[in-house]
């Protein structure tokens, strides 16, 4: 290195505040005369995956991995495990108790005869079926099914689901988390309104502006035409003596040209087919075309203000590192030099740029920002702060523009500072803001623009469903209070006859307690509350907060860090217990999308870091109506009906061993052979089983109608202790029915008992299947006569398997005996009295107590 260069780099930072711009160094080109010292900085990086066209790269390897903002900034995602996953672990450790306990008593009533244990562990074995194993192989096909089923749903193209554990959470939702900019809004921004102090423009006047441009721009032509050195001494005594009172055009004119220099926009131009065979003076027509030019900037706001210069008549048409060019009315093109430019931070809150005119020599240093931090830097007047508090209750974003011309001295003196400023290696951030802000005193207030973020389509009505579903609504966003307020208004979010109870900006506990106390007094308003004030409270009154806050229909907490957003989320979940979601949109939405129970990502215009990082990616938010009312609902309630059957098919066949086992004086003797266990749980009765996860109880159309469906599915009545105990007396009492009249209808041919109760038992299940089922499918018909046939073409080739106990025993089965009238009433009779019982209860139980749905479809 030290042949070209000579490098001091210096890394300063404490570890919560690491950040690329705290990369430090000078370096000093020996090979030129004379030398020339230069600082490195955030421009001078390389980035990953990037082309060097030509010359040497020197590098140094700064901040890397770990230690990067942006992952410090995204917390660990967790696996996520849905609610139902966890309530059928406590109803699988049930079941485990219930197998040891029949085992114990099983033991008990041989009278621990013998090698008791080696008894016990016989039973443990032959009633393992109690222990749903294909549980999860049942439960998580249903899911990668949900999950087709919702990425193929046309009515919300786009949606990808990334996760195949927890679909059922979208059914069983509490509190959904939002971000505002880009989630609830378009992220597209429209110019609407421009203030000069005494006058304000909006989007019916904007043609007045632009006759006063194109004015303005033609006597100065005109100016320049008739006397070339006119044109300098004719603005003079505008920046020199900034006192005398401006007339509206000349302050119009100021502040468009303001507008249109001050920004980071780069125009683009495609290349056409065509043009290389065009003469030059073509290609350069072609680089100015409207048509083909494109804007790109770090910021939407931006871009809306330079393409609002250009509607009213001033064009940014060319920009590179040392220059700009902007295009009048007439067609004129203005030169002007980049001097110096100070990007904006999120620290800062504004940016400023210095820049020379190319005809007249004029420095000018303009500066734009939000109210917070200009309020303090332009010239002192009675209306901004008035102003910005007026554009943010209409829900527009609020940007100052000031400027201040300088003398050539005075930017001579500023740059040597600025420069001696960069080199140094010791605290250069501090030593080069304090020398930006000697330039950042009494700077002439130019205008105050207003910017709209237009509201996703279908925002309100979707909000309304959400809320009348029973979902309470969090909006957190970075955007100042003012905003946040009224976006949650036009949204929809807080009803327009709602209280609204705004946070007082608290800083001590005191603040806090009577804060605390004032709102506690006010019922069902809607709460506003800053991130700082937030940080109190929880500091001091975690609880009381936190409870006060749930009791609200909508929550709004504006200038929120991301860190923030994942902290709320964690605290819902803790205070609750109950499901939370969060959607957004960016980067900085990651952490609370990661910490939720269930994350869902907007594909917007912040890139795809909330949708990869999600569990469910959509493309507006619109779909989240359909993807929670519908889907979570289906998805919700098959599982749990898909869980709940599998557990009593593992049921009735243990009771089947239980009552076998009981009647041979409690020996340990399997019913039925391997092969037909195996059967059982396959081939036989899966089908029909899993067709379960095609069921619907309510119509698409009808759960988004009546979003108060979704009230129900929050309490869990659809898989609890309750449902799951009638399952098991459903399955003790039809596995005694099967195994009693068995015995009893055929004690002459005892032989052929497993033959008799193992048709009856797969009959039973068939219709079981069928009772379940409260909207056929064509595909649920084909599962059932499916699964019969195979069930009847296996006992040509399985007779062997039919026996009692072991092969060698004899019995094998007798197929001239199932073909005989007599089998076959005597299996109808025991399977009509093991399913009859339960057809008129539930016949009884939808006449005189029927569910809500069902009220609705009737």
């Amino acid at each position: 290195l030290q042949d070209l260069f000579s490098i001091n780099a210096y890394v300063y930072a404490q570890k919560p505040q690491l950040d690329i711009h705290s990369f430090e160094g000078t370096f000093t080109r020996e090979d030129s005369d004379p030398a020339v010292h230069e600082s490195l900085s955030i421009e001078n990086t390389l980035w990953a995956s990037t082309v060097v066209a030509s010359g040497t790269v020197i590098g140094v390897v700064i901040y890397t991995g770990k230690e990067t903002r942006s992952v410090m900034n995204t917390s660990n995602p967790k696996n996520k495990v849905g609610l139902l996953d966890l309530e059928l672990n406590q109803l699988t450790k049930a079941l485990f108790l219930a197998l040891v306990a029949l085992s114990v008593v099983m033991v008990t009533l041989q009278g621990f005869v013998g090698p008791w244990y080696r008894n016990l562990f016989r039973f443990l074995l032959l009633f393992s079926y109690i222990i749903p194993i294909s549980l999860r192989v049942n439960l998580d096909m249903g899911k990668a099914a949900y999950g087709w089923m919702i990425m193929k749903d046309d009515n919300i193209p786009g949606t990808v689901v990334r996760t195949s554990t927890i679909p059922e959470e979208l059914g069983r939702l509490v509190y959904l988390l939002t971000d505002k900019t880009g989630t609830l809004t378009q992220n597209e921004m429209i110019f609407k309104r421009l203030h000069l102090g005494t006058v304000s423009y909006g989007t019916d006047t904007m043609d007045e502006i632009q006759s006063h441009i194109i004015n303005s721009y033609s006597q100065v032509h005109s100016q320049n035409s008739g006397n070339s050195t006119s044109s300098t001494p004719s603005r003079k005594p505008q920046s020199s003596a900034p006192k005398v009172r401006k007339s509206v055009s000349s302050r119009i004119h100021e502040a468009v040209k303001a507008i249109a220099l001050c920004h980071n926009v780069t125009p683009v131009y495609e290349s056409r087919a065509g043009v290389s065979g065009e003469t030059e003076y073509a290609e350069v027509d072609q680089d100015f075309s409207d048509e083909n030019r494109t804007y790109q900037a770090s910021s939407p706001d931006e871009v809306a203000l330079v393409q609002w210069t250009e509607s009213v008549g001033l064009t940014l048409v060319n920009r590179d590192l040392t220059s700009m060019q902007l295009k009048t009315p007439g067609g004129h093109i203005l030169t002007y030099y980049i001097l110096q430019i100070f990007p904006f931070t999120s620290e800062s809150k504004r940016m400023g740029i210095i820049v020379r005119d190319e005809s007249s020599g004029e420095i000018t240093f303009y500066m734009k920002g939000a109210d917070v931090a200009m309020s303090t830097i332009v010239q002192y007047n009675d209306w901004l702060e008035e102003e910005c508090g007026n554009m943010a209750r209409e829900g527009l974003r609020t940007l100052v523009v000031a400027k201040k011309s300088l003398t050539e001295e005075q930017y001579q003196d500023f740059e040597s500072r600025y420069n001696q400023a960069k080199l140094s290696i010791h605290d250069r951030n501090l030593k080069v803001a304090a020398v930006v802000e000697s330039l950042e005193r009494e700077m002439e207030l130019l205008c105050l623009t207003g910017v709209e973020d237009q509201l996703q389509a279908d925002v309100r009505p979707t909000l309304e469903m959400l809320r009348n579903a029973g979902i309470k609504i969090w909006m957190l966003t970075g955007d100042k209070l003012e905003t946040a307020t009224c976006i949650a208004k036009s949204s929809h979010l807080v009803s327009r006859t709602q209280d609204i109870h705004i946070f007082r900006p608290v800083t001590t506990r005191g603040e806090a307690h009577l804060e605390l106390n004032a709102f506690r007094r006010k019922h069902d308003c809607a709460l506003v509350i800053s991130g700082d004030s937030l940080e109190v409270c929880l500091k001091y009154y975690e609880h009381e907060f936190v409870e006060l806050a749930c009791q609200c229909p909508a929550v709004v907490c504006c200038r929120c860090s991301p860190t923030q957003k994942a902290h709320i989320v964690k605290l819902l979940q803790h205070h609750t217990g109950k499901r939370t979601c969060a959607i957004g949109d960016g980067g900085n939405d990651v952490s609370m999308i990661q910490a939720a129970d269930c994350g869902i990502g907007i594909e917007g215009k912040e890139g795809k870091q909330a949708s990869l990082a999600a569990d469910f990616s959509i493309t507006q938010f619109k779909h989240i109506g359909r993807l929670l009312m519908v889907h979570g609902r289906n998805s919700y309630k098959r599982s749990a009906a898909l869980g709940q059957f599998v557990m009593h098919r593992g049921l009735i066949i243990s009771t089947m061993q239980a009552v076998f086992s009981s009647v041979f004086y409690f020996a340990s003797v399997p019913l039925y052979q391997g092969f037909l266990m195996v059967g059982y749980a396959t081939i036989y009765t899966m089908f029909p089983v899993f067709s379960l996860v095609l069921d619907q109880d309510v119509k698409p159309e009808m759960a988004l109608l009546y979003p108060e469906l979704y009230k129900d599915l929050t309490k869990g009545r659809s898989l609890s202790f309750k449902t799951f105990l009638i399952w098991v007396l459903i399955s003790i009492y039809q596995g005694g029915i099967l195994m009693y009249g068995a015995l009893l209808l055929f004690e002459s041919e005892f032989v052929h008992v497993v033959a008799i109760s193992f048709t009856a038992l797969i009959l039973t299940e068939l219709l079981m299947v069928a009772l379940t089922i409260r909207t056929w499918h064509w595909l649920m018909v084909v599962a059932e006569f499916l699964s019969l046939g195979c069930y009847v073409a296996s006992l040509a080739f399985l007779n062997e398997y039919f026996g009692i106990g072991r092969v060698s025993f004899g019995a094998f089965l007798d197929v001239a005996f199932i073909t005989t009238v007599t089998f076959l009433w005597k299996v109808s009779a025991i399977t009509v009295v093991s399913c009859l019982p339960l057809y008129i209860l539930k016949y009884l139980k939808r006449k005189f107590s029927p569910p809500s749905y069902s009220k609705l479809t009737s």
